[in-house]
């Protein structure tokens, strides 16, 4: 079993930066493909980068150029940096863990309870 704990949401005016952060166990964290998502009100949950095990990152185009992903293997934490943020960034942000290594368009196993991002105009 794995537990994810994201923090760092809050609300931010557009262009401002936030630092998202997911707390993870497992003794394997390391090997895991770790993901971010993100819900709208109303909307389909969507994903919005991926790093795995091997340091590749994977981006959506909405967010390719603002977003970062990185993580650190001794503090078992990923992180999403998101700079220049925007209104329709708003939403719950999500991160999961795919434990079998697998690519990033793979499903995800494990989830976190989700932290809110609010960027006003």
């Amino acid at each position: 079993q794995v537990q994810l704990v994201e923090s760092g949401g809050g609300l931010v005016q557009a262009g401002g930066s936030l630092r998202l952060s997911c707390a993870a166990s497992g003794r394997t964290f390391s090997s895991y493909t770790m993901g971010w998502f993100r819900q709208a009100p109303g909307k389909e949950r969507e994903w919005v980068g991926s790093m795995n095990w091997n340091g590749n990152t994977y981006y959506a185009d909405s967010v390719k150029g603002r977003f970062t992903i990185s993580r650190d293997n001794a503090k078992i934490t990923v992180y999403l940096q998101m700079n220049r943020l925007k209104p329709e960034d708003t939403a719950v942000y999500y991160c999961a863990a795919n434990t079998a290594g697998g690519a990033y368009y793979t499903p995800y196993d494990f989830w976190g309870q989700g932290t809110q991002v609010t960027v006003s105009s």
